[in-house]
């Protein structure tokens, strides 16, 4: 889907020019220094850059904060993999509060015991970050800077629940077992009876980069590594905010429909997600934009790390993930989405897809989240 238009630049995979660690993360001067020329259609994040001059490419890496932003953690504004994971995690009221952020505060830790630092490459490698609802950080003593509550939110064509949670781990990787086996280790090392319940989602590639419905998802998602995390990190912690939705595509309106129809909806063509200069106000593009003039300025921007997910038998859809410096970002977005705003149009996106469940949440800088270990 293109909900909260999109996700992140997509483009064919290559091997990396670089073999480090994820922990060290020293690639980012490569990045910078080679002046990519921006090929192909877009998806959550996951890219490579085909260079002027050379047909030589190169794989993207989580890479060093720019100077004087403290570290962020590797999931923010990372390029995307082929797989996701999407945890999230509801604890006990009883629980020790503070054990159960001690357990979780040593993702990498465990990311380390599921793909040896000394051996992975670029097929193995996990990137991940832990984030906390905010109920739960303030428990553990977080002190956030922006309030980051969630509320639930209607409009004419559907609701957007508000599920809360306490803790959520997001981690990419090429290998989908190696997610698996992540969950295993980190649910593994939750303090004993502290877990309520607990999702666990896992994403993949679709159609080189289209969401379920058919159209090219996250078209103009940052793709460059300064511009994803201006717009995803607090300059001062490291840290950014983060929304997670659950979205379940209704798969016979999309198979039914015309071309058309659902190009009006989301406010770009099918093939190639070209914006379509006349449009709805109710369209996709036109209510995250504010309006429907053609390519009218974005008033704000998140960094999108959405996926599709499901089965035939079950349910699919997109499990939509975003990062910002600041959840007010989320809130023009989903205002506009449920007609909350500043009239009362709702999103025709609405039409093909329910959300069901979501909640924001805050994903400490580094240094930060070392506190809790």
């Amino acid at each position: 889907m293109s909900a909260l238009r999109g996700s992140a630049r997509l483009f064919s995979r290559a091997r990396p020019l670089l073999n480090r660690s994820l922990s060290t993360q020293t690639a980012a001067h490569v990045s910078r220094s080679l002046k990519p020329l921006i090929l192909g259609s877009a998806l959550v994040g996951y890219g490579v850059y085909k260079y002027m001059n050379t047909e030589q490419t190169v794989g993207l890496f989580p890479a060093v904060s720019a100077a004087g932003v403290p570290e962020s953690q590797p999931s923010v504004y990372s390029q995307g993999k082929n797989h996701a994971l999407y945890l999230w995690i509801y604890v006990k009221p009883e629980a020790n509060a503070k054990e159960v952020a001690k357990a979780v505060a040593k993702l990498q830790k465990y990311v380390d015991q599921v793909t040896d630092p000394k051996m992975r490459d670029e097929e193995d490698e996990i990137w991940a970050g832990v984030g906390f609802g905010p109920n739960f950080y303030k428990q553990i003593g977080g002190k956030p800077k922006e309030d980051y509550n969630y509320p639930h939110r209607k409009g004419n064509l559907g609701e957007m629940p508000s599920s809360g949670g306490d803790v959520f781990i997001h981690a990419k990787c090429n290998t989908p077992s190696k997610l698996f086996e992540l969950a295993q280790v980190v649910m593994k090392n939750m303090p004993a009876n502290s877990v309520e319940s607990f999702e666990d989602v896992y994403s993949f590639v679709y159609k080189n980069g289209r969401d379920l419905s058919g159209f090219i998802d996250g078209t103009e998602n940052a793709a460059d590594e300064e511009s994803r995390q201006n717009i995803a990190v607090d300059k001062e912690t490291g840290g950014s905010y983060v929304i997670t939705q659950k979205w379940i595509h209704d798969l016979q309106v999309i198979d039914k429909e015309k071309d058309k129809t659902l190009e009006s909806w989301v406010g770009r063509s099918r093939p190639d997600s070209t914006e379509l200069s006349r449009k709805s106000i109710t369209s996709h593009v036109a209510r995250m934009t504010g309006g429907n003039s053609w390519q009218q300025a974005k008033p704000v921007e998140i960094v999108r790390q959405s996926m599709p997910f499901g089965s035939l038998s079950s349910e699919a859809g997109l499990f939509f993930i975003g990062y910002a410096a600041s959840p007010m970002n989320f809130e023009f977005m989903l205002d506009r989405m449920v007609g909350a705003r500043d009239d009362s149009n709702c999103d025709d996106i609405m039409r093909l897809s329910k959300n069901i469940k979501g909640t924001y949440w805050y994903f400490p800088g580094a240094d930060e989240l070392k506190k809790f270990a």
